[in-house]
């Protein structure tokens, strides 16, 4: 009969978090903090305590983040208005025979009483119509990134999340990744002096286009998936091909699905997609993740083809925070696709799987046992379960999303407003200055009926 593991000793994890630390280029001693914090880190659900999750919004990110969930709860519901995706996602989410649910609705959805939590993965521009109602009926939400299309949607979306009292995790998952983490950590506790320049790198947006009118497909309902965005045709490009005598007629969306973001009715570009990502980390490390910038100034630098993609491909954006620090936003051929923090004692910069500093004693050398600590999450779905248990705010919850996605928000203003410099006052949540009449304008958008609030009250 085997014998029972015993716990690494120290000396075997100091060999093996050496190995670990050489591989990620994380430090020793942050390992073996996190070692001892996940020894005391609260327990998964168990068998016997799964919710019942919907999943709204059956594309690539929403099935994605359904199976993340399914680790900790039952698919009883999926809901898309694209037949074709929402069968998809039944057949993937089946079990023993059992099949999720079907709506086309996802109002009808909330009659279902077996769905405690929605993994919400549709496009920007439904994020928030669907959140709300799901907070208003006591439902606990996982909602994809970017939170909103607009900064008042995110005003509105706070009050419900508040109101109610629902546990709301955004899916900034970098906020559960232990290299940001531990570059935030080290900016916060002054390893690199008084923080001064944050640079952040985005990629560059497509520049596609003209478009025509297509046939919209017999499974999709074109007219509920634009919603509250203005009426506009299924566009895309029509190819032709031969085979012998005889031509193949076939189409290519271009306004639809994944591509919904280079349009500015349904999204907001790089700007908006990972720039929720990469802003959230540069506000957490500025100790303003529940504030913002107090001026903005952005420019594009192509002009976009007329009937094509309308968001900015090409593009940089500058900020100035109130604390002094200034943040510069700009595609891949301006800045590498991470977040570099600056000061006077170096530099630290931070992406996905990598860190590095420009002196590695900066990573190196361990936090005091007084030094400040931020939120500790390594499992982002696994967070937000562990506080729909608990009734604790998770690691990103809704007004961190919201204010994550208000700065990039503000850049797309200033790009769309040709470049002016506008002033923004965080605690109000309004422009302020010589131009702020006219940028609140764009605080909020006018929702097309039957699609604005009145559609889920």
């Amino acid at each position: 009969m085997a014998s029972k593991a015993s716990p690494l000793s120290r000396r075997q994890f100091l060999k093996t978090s050496a190995l670990v630390a050489a591989a990620t280029g994380l430090p020793g001693w942050f390992l073996e903090r996190e070692q001892a914090m996940a020894a005391s880190a609260p327990k998964r659900p168990g068998p016997n305590d799964r919710p019942g999750i919907a999943l709204v919004g059956c594309g690539g990110m929403g099935r994605g983040d359904a199976g993340n969930a399914r680790r900790f709860g039952d698919i009883v519901a999926v809901c898309d208005v694209d037949a074709r995706q929402a069968e998809g996602a039944a057949k993937q989410f089946s079990d023993k025979g059992k099949s999720p649910v079907i709506y086309r609705d996802f109002r009808k959805l909330m009659e279902n009483q077996d769905v405690h939590i929605i993994v919400n993965g549709t496009p920007d521009h439904w994020h928030t119509l669907i959140n709300i109602l799901t907070v208003n009926n006591g439902r606990d939400v996982y909602s994809e990134k970017p939170l909103t299309l607009t900064i008042d949607e995110g005003k509105q979306l706070v009050k419900a999340v508040r109101k109610n009292k629902t546990v709301f995790q955004v899916g900034s998952q970098q906020r559960s990744d232990r290299n940001f983490r531990l570059a935030c950590e080290l900016v916060r506790n002054g390893r690199l002096g008084k923080l001064q320049d944050m640079i952040v790198g985005l990629p560059t947006g497509p520049r596609e286009g003209p478009f025509e009118p297509i046939p919209v497909p017999p499974d999709l309902n074109w007219d509920y998936y634009v919603g509250q965005a203005p009426k506009m045709d299924y566009v895309g490009v029509r190819k032709v091909t031969k085979a012998g005598d005889k031509e193949n007629v076939s189409y290519e969306c271009k306004c639809a699905h994944v591509v919904f973001r280079w349009w500015y009715c349904f999204s907001g570009g790089q700007m908006t997609d990972w720039g929720a990502h990469h802003n959230d980390i540069a506000q957490w490390a500025n100790g303003m993740e529940l504030s913002g910038p107090v001026e903005v100034q952005g420019k594009s630098f192509v002009d976009m083809i007329p009937s094509g993609y309308q968001t900015a491909a090409e593009y940089e954006v500058k900020y100035k925070y109130e604390n002094g620090v200034t943040m510069t936003v700009s595609d891949a051929q301006r800045a590498p696709n991470g977040v570099k923090f600056i000061g006077p004692n170096g530099w630290i910069f931070v992406t996905r799987g990598q860190i590095e500093a420009s002196n590695p004693e900066l990573l190196q050398e361990p936090l005091p046992d007084n030094a400040t600590r931020l939120y500790r999450s390594d499992d982002h779905m696994g967070n937000f379960f562990d506080c729909v248990r608990t009734r604790k705010a998770p690691i990103a919850e809704a007004e961190i999303g919201h204010r994550s996605i208000t700065t990039a928000h503000l850049g797309n203003i200033s790009i769309r407003m040709g470049g002016l410099k506008l002033g923004w006052n965080p605690q109000k949540e309004e422009f302020s200055g010589e131009h702020a009449k006219e940028a609140n304008k764009w605080v909020a958008r006018e929702m097309r009926k039957p699609y604005d609030y009145s559609f889920i009250a």
